[in-house]
């Protein structure tokens, strides 16, 4: 007899999801589209941070924890503005020209619909756990994407002002879900929040930019399911 993966024997996990990188794809990964909305050259857009680091230094200095992830992000929005004759003060402004202007279900990874789609119908949960999500992307950019609203919870550093890696921000989680840290099974591309996650008592996998299908796979396994084709 095969066990219904929603029977009440089977414990309660969720499935723990940075956005961006992890569920949405890197501005990196989509220079082209972003060249094309925001009407520069294409090749304009040189700096490719996880995907070619060695000819990245602001990102090798955000990796050395010298400056933060929103800096790094800070400083790109002013130069792209500055090529685009515009004073750009914020990631929000980047992302809005870039993104704002083509349905966002483009950026949103397949593999984090197929694999949020299998937790959710095995009886788990599913929250987010996000930095910077309408910090980057606007408050308007949530009814936008269906998929938000099979997430149990969506904790926003926008708004509590609690960035990752700090423990209070995975507390948020736990404490939402009703749930042990242990089963809370934390995916991000960013090894420092992977470690403070490991801190936190969390189950974490470290997202592959390179690899999602792998690193999905991976989280996947940790629900007892089986791996994306």
């Amino acid at each position: 007899m095969i066990a219904d993966p929603r029977s009440p024997d089977i414990s309660t996990k969720a499935l723990v999801l940075d956005f961006g990188g992890v569920i949405s794809k890197t501005m990196f990964e989509t220079h082209a589209l972003n060249e094309a909305a925001l009407g520069l050259e294409p090749g304009t857009l040189t700096w490719q941070g996880p995907f070619a680091p060695e000819s990245d230094a602001l990102w090798r200095a955000m990796q050395a924890q010298e400056i933060s992830e929103r800096d790094y992000w800070l400083t790109r929005a002013k130069e792209v503005g500055a090529l685009l004759g515009q004073d750009w003060r914020s990631m929000k402004q980047l992302v809005q020209a870039a993104r704002g202007s083509v349905d966002p279900m483009t950026f949103i990874r397949p593999e984090a619909l197929a694999t949020m789609q299998r937790v959710k119908q095995a009886g788990h949960k599913l929250a987010i756990l996000s930095n910077e999500l309408d910090l980057f992307y606007g408050e308007d950019f949530r009814p936008r994407l269906p998929f938000l609203a099979d997430m149990d919870l969506i904790v926003d550093a926008t708004y509590t002002q609690i960035l990752k890696p700090d423990p209070r921000a995975y507390a948020f989680i736990t404490e939402g879900l009703d749930l042990a840290p242990e089963d809370c099974i934390f995916v991000d591309d960013q090894m420092k929040n992977i470690r403070g996650g490991q801190d936190a008592g969390m189950t974490c996998v470290w997202f592959d930019v390179h690899n999602p299908a792998s690193s999905y796979s991976q989280a996947l396994s940790h629900f007892g399911l089986p791996a994306l084709a």
